[in-house]
Formats: C-alpha cells, structure tokens, sequence
C-alpha cells in the first residue's frame, strides 16, 4: 500500500464497503457522540467521515487533535446504514471505521474556523491565506479559475490562435495607469517597467507575421483598488488578430465568452449575439459606458423638456429622466429609499412624480409642472398610468453618474431587473480624445494605439473632440471585461494623433521607437482584445469582489499581508541598485 493513501477523501462509495483503505487529510471537524468519536477528514478531493470507537488507540489519538492536523489513518470502508446517509456528501453512504493513526502535520490553534464561513475580516483572512485558501468556497473558487484558463487556452488553440510569452522586463508606456518601475543594476539610473499590458509586443507579433496570437498575461499597474479592480497585478486574455476588422474581433470573442460562460455558468442563461452600442448612446440611456442590461429600464433626456420652463430647479440645466412602470402600488417608502440611496451617489436629493390614471401626475414636484410640461414629458417617456418617473438634474456627467445607478436600483427594487442571466454588449465608436478639465488640455481618451475612424483625414479635417475611433469595451453584467480597438499601423497617423494630444514627434520617437521602426517596415492591419481572467472568475463565481477568485492577492492597501510586501531592501543593495531613499515630508501638526 501506497505510505500514505490508497484512496482520496472524496472518491469512496458504497461498492469500497469492506476494503481496507489508507487516506491521509486535515481534521476537518470532530463530533464526540457518547464517547464515539466522527471526525470529518478532508482533502483536495472532498470529505469522507471516520468512526473511532471508544477504548481504541484510535479513539485516544484523535481526541486530543487539533483541528486541521494533518494525519494518516488506516480503516476499513463501512456503510452508514439507510438512517444515517448523509445526502450533501457524495461520500455519504461509508464511513471509515479508524484502525490506526499517524500524525503528519501538527496544527497550531487556528485562527478562524475552517469548516465555517464565520465572518472573519478580510484583513485576517490574508493574513492566513493559506487557511483561507483551505475552506470550501475559495478552495472552489481558485479551482474554477483554473478550470476557466484550461478551457480558455483550449478555445482559443481550437480558433488558430498561437500562445506566446511576451516580456515582463520592458520600457515604460503611456497606457493610462502608472508603471511599476525596476531600477537597472548594470545601467545606473535606469529602470525598467512591469507591463501594464503586452500591447506594443503583440502588435509587433503581428507586423512580424504571426496572424492569431494569444497569451493568459500577467499585468501590472500601480493604481488603487476597487471591489472589480486588484491593485498591483492582474491577469487577462491577450489576444491579436492580422488582417481584420472590428467585427472580426467580436465574432472570435462572442464565441469564446459564450461558451465559457456556458460551460462554468451554473445554468445562466448568456444573452447572443452581444448587442453594439454607441459610446454616446450609453451615457444618455444607461448614464455608463459598462451598463449593466439586466435592468429592463432606460434613461431618457428630457432637458428639451423643461428648456423653457417655469421650474426653476431644472432650468437650464441637463436633465435626465428614468420612467419605472407598474409601481403605482408602491409605498411612500420605496421613493424615501430611492431618494437616500441617490445622495449616497452624490445626489442632492431625487425628484419624482408618479403618473395616475387619468395621465394626471403627483408627488413633490407636480405643482411647479404646468400643463404644457406634463404633456411634453408623458410623449418623450411614453408613460402610461402607474408609471413612476425620477429626475437628475444638472452637469451631464454628475446627472449620468447619479442616475444611471439609480437606474439599476430602481429596476432591482420594482421587479424590473434579470436574475441569473449573463447579459453582454459592446460599446463602441468611443471619442479619441477628450479633454482634461483641469489643465485644459486635448489627451487620449482611451488606447492611444488606436486606429480613429477617418484616419489621417480626419485628424486633420475634424474638431478633435469629434473624431472616433476604432475601439470598443465588452461589458458583462455592468462590468466591463476588456477595452480593445483596431490599432493604427501607419507611421503618418501615429506622429498625427499623438501630435493633437501634446507629444512632438521626438517624442514619439523617443517612446515609442520600436513600433515606428516595425511600422516602416510593412505592418498588417491588426486588432485586439484583451479580457480580464480575475473579473471573468469574478462574475462567473458570482463573488462581489475580485480578490476572492484570486489565491493570493493584496489587500485594498496593495500589501501582501502573509508575505510582508512591500517590504524595505537593506543600504547594501541599494548602493548596488545605485539608489538612496527619500522619506516623504511630513506636514507639521496644525496649531
């Protein structure tokens, strides 16, 4: 027999009764019934249960073990009896009745429950992550993420893509985040960058003949972390394709998501074929760029509405509208919660009428509506009887932000809004530029890589804020998976586009020196996208945050609690690095 097992915890049924078996595993849980001792020992696998009779070597052992020792034991596969099956457990029907015992691994008292979700802070948890990692759910989740990326490389082989490993030592590049910077030990001064995405090295795969690449690729970022966003590293479906067009891209990606969501879904229905949706069009409708369609409720602008109107509180002013039907037997309360759940958005407050049967409207703000505004407003909502109608008004982006989450509440609160569904959509025809509202200043609004939809014409023809270009999202569920676009290939559009936001051509040459010579050399048309694993496993694990489909992530602070990183390096291996360190100033206290 094997030294320590013949068999895993989770494989044994109830043709084993009567084999003689050895299974090693942690202590899961321990019942004393009478001097009977249950214990639950787990692996990998699952869970299977041990019996050890009072008075036996067994029995003394394994009572005074902590939970979560390691052991090996030796039994014999017993059956439960038709009373005492334990359905929830495919081991349900056996027991081990428990000969002999070794120790394996001794454990320490633990500091939360294993067997339990009990609550423990977040801190704790990755604190002792590797206790964390043991119980069900995130063992299941890291096991699904595993899976997710096995049947991820599988689709994408079956399409012609080719994986390759881009490098992870590289130069620093605009793409919207700060880099990761690693000082140079032979050239003094210098750094390299951690890559914030491999977006140059797979456009040079293409221009260098490859057609179909993909990668499952490790990025880093410096940026801050949110409930869907990991700070400091991530991963992402890498993929580029030679000679395509937008549509292209999406056929490829709507397969591959389909399926997989499909496949690790659990039963939820994918929506296809993704719809398309305008950059612009989702600001106006959904008040967002990643619009989470499960909420069968649109917005509306209404502030033609109210142009000339006698409500001052909407005069001049963007005004945004959301008409919730068949919420005429809603209560006082519903609009109180809709109300405070909007200034917990940065909302004033939240006005509101609701539409009774004659097309007569009530609530706070009827009165100051006039004959003629009622009437306009029913024909742009084409609000029938029963029908609750909210307004947002003031700056377009405060008013989008403000009320496309009032959007989706609204739709969860009135029976408007699709559980156990995945539903997708590209947006679209976004802006190349936009402009910074502090300096002023013309910057790229998203991958500076892109082709602009006109191509060198309209750069030089059209307002910069009016030119579009070749890019597009995919959202999922009101979270967005990936940006990409159809990159520009041609040297006169790159110097062109990157001249409008600020950078002379030196600069360019300087940065981006590499792309321009591959650029002159006979470059395909080519495009992209790049999906991210974490937040795929996120929504799939139906987890609301991202760090729990990840094994060992930092926490909100980018720290590695149970590593210790950041971490500081001694005064000998900075001198080697050719550094010193500057400790920020402290202000002093406040009289």
């Amino acid at each position: 027999m094997h030294r320590y097992r013949s068999h895993h915890c989770g494989e044994l049924r109830s043709q084993d009764v009567g084999k003689d078996v050895r299974l090693s595993g942690w202590l899961h849980n321990r019942r004393d019934l009478g001097g009977i001792l249950f214990i639950d020992l787990r692996d990998h696998y699952g869970l299977v249960q041990l019996v050890a009779r009072p008075g036996t070597p067994a029995n003394e052992a394994l009572s005074h073990l902590t939970k979560e020792t390691v052991v090996r034991i030796d039994g014999t596969v017993a059956s439960r009896g038709a009373d005492n099956v334990n359905p929830e457990l495919p081991t349900g029907d056996v027991e081990i009745e428990v000969g002999d015992v070794e120790v394996l691994g001794a454990a320490e008292q633990i500091p939360f429950t294993i067997n339990t979700e009990d609550g423990v802070n977040e801190e704790r948890r990755l604190e002792y992550r590797f206790l964390d990692l043991r119980r069900e759910r995130m063992h299941r989740n890291i096991l699904l993420r595993t899976a997710v990326i096995s049947a991820i490389r599988q689709k994408m082989t079956a399409l012609g893509f080719n994986e390759m490993a881009t490098p992870i030592l590289s130069a620093t590049s605009p793409e919207g985040a700060r880099d990761f910077l690693v000082p140079s030990r032979l050239h003094a001064g210098k750094f390299y960058a951690l890559p914030q995405a491999p977006q140059q090295f797979k456009q040079l795969l293409m221009i260098a003949g490859f057609d179909r690449y993909f990668q499952i690729a490790p990025c880093f970022r410096d940026e801050d972390a949110r409930a869907d966003r990991s700070p400091g590293e991530f991963y992402q479906l890498d993929m580029e394709m030679s000679f395509v067009e937008q549509e292209d891209v999406f056929q490829v990606i709507e397969k591959v998501m389909t399926d997989l969501f499909e496949e690790f879904g659990g039963g939820r229905h994918v929506t296809s074929p993704f719809p398309r949706i305008p950059f612009r069009e989702a600001m106006l409708k959904y008040g967002s760029d990643k619009p989470d369609l499960r909420a069968r409720l649109e917005l509306v602008d209404v502030t033609d509405v109210f142009e000339g109107s006698e409500f001052k509180a909407f005069a001049g002013k963007h005004v945004r509208a959301l008409a919730v039907p068949d919420t005429a037997d809603q209560p006082r309360k519903f609009f109180d919660q809709m109300g405070e759940f909007a200034v917990e958005q940065g909302a004033k407050g939240l006005a509101w009428v609701r539409v009774g049967e004659d097309s007569a409207l009530t609530g706070p703000i009827a009165k100051f509506l006039t004959e003629d505004d009622v009437t306009a407003l029913l024909g742009a909502l084409d609000a029938k009887p029963g029908t609750a109608v909210f307004f947002g008004a003031g700056d377009f982006d405060d008013v989008s932000k403000i009320m496309g989450a009032v959007r989706v509440e609204a739709a969860r609160r009135a029976g408007h809004f699709e559980e156990d569904v995945f539903r997708f959509c590209w947006i679209v025809d976004f802006p190349m530029f936009e402009r910074d509202e502090e300096t002023g200043r013309i910057e790229f609004s998203h991958n500076p890589f892109s082709m602009p939809q006109g191509g060198l014409e309209a750069l030089r023809t059209k307002d910069p804020l009016d030119v579009l270009a070749w890019q597009y999202d995919i959202v999922c569920n009101g979270v967005e998976l990936s940006s990409g676009a159809i990159r520009n290939h041609e040297p006169e559009i790159m110097y062109e586009a990157f001249e409008i936001a600020g950078y002379t051509k030196e600069d360019v040459e300087r940065e981006f020196g590499g792309m321009l010579r591959a650029f002159a050399f006979g470059a395909p048309p080519h495009g992209g996208i790049a999906p991210g694993i974490d937040r795929i496993v996120m929504l799939l694990a139906d987890e609301p945050n991202i760090r729990e489909t990840i094994a060992f992530p930092l926490n909100g602070n980018a720290q590695d609690l149970l590593m210790g990183a950041p971490s500081e390096v001694d005064e000998a291996r900075l001198k080697e690095l050719h550094l010193s360190t500057r400790q920020p100033t402290r202000k002093p206290p406040q009289s």
